[in-house]
């Protein structure tokens, strides 16, 4: 009898487990699914949002960020599958934003030749010399970087290369991106001569003769343009895998790209670009970072169109943010356009390398279809005048939230600092450029003139504008932590002192310009630029597990990057 009542159990459990298996199955995954992918415990966490400014714990899920607090609020969210990434005090920040650079650009340049830090004239021949030495008779030379100012401020001339590179045409940008040197066999390619008048916007430096001394400044250089060959497609997708890993590897998981054309160019190979490089990265999953792109202002209607059909977001990689255009030159090349002329050159003010109608007038039709738009100025006059238009448009076209951009705002004149804040006007700058200024400022405009209007990022935050930071790579290093340092300290390179130390500001505000403040100036702060619940988790862990000492010596080095909650790079991996 015993039997066949266990038999009779054994039976009634075998069928209700074939019914019920499926509802457990169902509610294990459903369980399963309130866990959290990603465990991120034991760090001092800076999220740039003030509603919660430090945790310890971190909760991931499908790449966004799930919770964050104390570790031991988060043991409900713990499940087999979720891994956990136990930090031993590390400082985690959000994931930097570089809010002006050239990737492309960049990354094509980390294929030519390097000039960066070359600080005689000895070594810069040399360099030149090795590349033409590996090149085959009539291939370009290519390369950029150079900074006259390191090795005492003469200015490199084509004589200087012409007898080492008899058979090779020789481009070299400055490290500022407004001046190029090209020797002679290249200025005969591009037709240049004692004849060839300046384009408006640009100068061919010349001797006391006449002749071309192979300088061309801003677009001036578009002259070249033509003669110079165009990098290949496979060259192109090629800079930027290399560009975005170099990225990576700098803590930096988006950017704003600006793009690789001329100042004061028309041509569009920013729209080349996005069609040949950043769309094929995205479908074949080898854009690695999220770019926002900005293209030439004068092709503002084909970006409305676009927008209009397929809106800002191409993918979770890929958004489309405004337009770009240039309005002067640099400080470096004496082309920064100011109100007052050059200490060491007095018959100079600078380049305007726009016409103000023109400007205004493609500014008021690309505000009105909704674009945000962005416009290179440094010196004080140009500042001044693009404030000028920013908010004659703004009067036209009614209120809304524009974000309009100026990029650099490196020189100022008094009162500019409150027209940022009071107009709106993100103020987009590089902090890096700051260290290679303080060496030429003074020589260039003046001790006084110099240290009252440069780079007033305290004064900016202090008339509540918005303060982004970026690189402008390949002009600077792509270095969110180095860049932070110079704005905490302000101290260039072998120098003990800052430079304009009432100019100084906190590591808190620094890191908001590479991080929330970075995201806001690009319309991104909904899903990005703050370690916030329900923003896609991009993160960097940092090597030190000192909060108190990286506030004092704002010192670090990336130890690991993360895009999505997922590792991106690991500085244990790159050894």
């Amino acid at each position: 009898m015993m039997s066949k009542t266990l038999l009779l159990s054994s039976l009634l459990v075998f069928i209700l487990s074939i019914f019920l298996l499926p509802f457990l199955r169902l509610s294990n995954t459903s369980m399963e699914a309130d866990f959290a992918d990603l465990l991120v415990t034991n760090a001092f966490i800076y999220t740039s949002d003030p509603s919660l400014p430090f945790a310890d714990s971190m909760a991931v899920k499908n790449g966004r960020i799930l919770r964050l607090g104390n570790y031991s609020s988060f043991k409900d969210l713990k499940g087999s599958k979720t891994k956990k990434l136990n930090l031993d005090g590390k400082i985690v920040v959000p994931g930097f934003i570089d809010s002006h650079l050239h990737l492309l650009y960049g990354g094509l340049q980390m294929m030519q030749v390097e000039l960066h830090g070359v600080n005689t004239t000895e070594e810069f021949k040399m360099k030149i010399k090795q590349a033409v030495e590996s090149k085959k008779e009539g291939v370009w030379i290519l390369g950029g970087g150079w900074n006259n100012d390191l090795w005492g401020g003469e200015m490199p001339t084509s004589n200087w290369i012409d007898d080492i590179s008899p058979q090779n045409p020789v481009w070299l940008s400055r490290m500022d991106g407004h001046m190029g040197l090209a020797n002679s066999l290249a200025l005969k390619l591009a037709g240049i001569t004692r004849e060839t008048k300046d384009p408006p916007g640009g100068v061919i430096s010349r001797t006391s003769d006449g002749e071309p001394t192979g300088l061309l400044i801003d677009a001036a250089r578009q002259l070249m343009l033509p003669s110079i060959p165009e990098p290949s497609i496979e060259e192109r997708r090629e800079a930027l895998l290399r560009a975005t890993n170099y990225a990576l590897s700098k803590g930096v998981t988006t950017v704003v790209d600006m793009g690789r054309y001329v100042p004061g160019s028309s041509t569009e190979l920013s729209w080349e670009d996005f069609t040949d490089v950043y769309k094929w990265a995205d479908s074949s999953g080898n854009m690695l970072i999220r770019v926002c792109l900005f293209f030439p202002l004068v092709t503002w209607s084909r970006l409305a169109d676009l927008v209009q059909k397929i809106g800002h977001m191409v993918s979770q990689r890929i958004y489309l943010g405004g337009v770009k255009a240039f309005f002067d030159g640099s400080l470096g090349s004496n082309s920064a356009l100011f109100y007052e002329p050059y200490a060491d050159d007095p018959e100079n003010s600078g380049l305007q390398v726009a016409e103000l109608d023109d400007l205004t007038n493609m500014t008021t039709l690309s505000d009105k279809s909704g674009l945000q738009v962005a416009i290179h100025c440094i010196g004080d006059k140009a500042n001044g005048l693009v404030l000028d238009i920013y908010k004659l448009v703004a009067s036209i076209n009614g209120e809304r939230d524009r974000r309009f951009r100026i990029e650099h705002a490196q020189h100022l004149a008094s009162g500019a600092t409150a027209r940022f804040g009071k107009q709106g006007v993100v103020a987009s700058v590089q902090p890096e450029h700051l260290l290679d200024d303080a060496i030429s400022a003074a020589r260039k405009l003046g001790k006084q003139r110099a240290e009252s209007g440069s780079y007033l990022f305290r004064s900016l935050l202090e008339s509540h504008s918005l303060l982004a930071f970026g690189s402008d790579w390949p002009v600077a290093d792509i270095d969110p932590l180095n860049s932070i340092k110079a704005a905490v300290k302000r101290i260039p390179p072998a120098w003990e002192t800052s430079w304009i130390p009432s100019q100084c500001i906190t590591l808190n505000d620094a890191l908001d310009a590479h991080t929330i403040s970075a995201a806001r100036a690009c319309f991104l702060d909904k899903i990005i630029g703050s370690l916030s619940p329900g923003k896609l988790a991009d993160f960097v862990i940092l090597s030190t597990n000192s909060w108190e000492q990286f506030t004092a010596e704002a010192v670090a080095s990336i130890e690991a990057t993360y895009i999505d909650g997922i590792k991106a790079y690991s500085a244990k991996d790159a050894l």
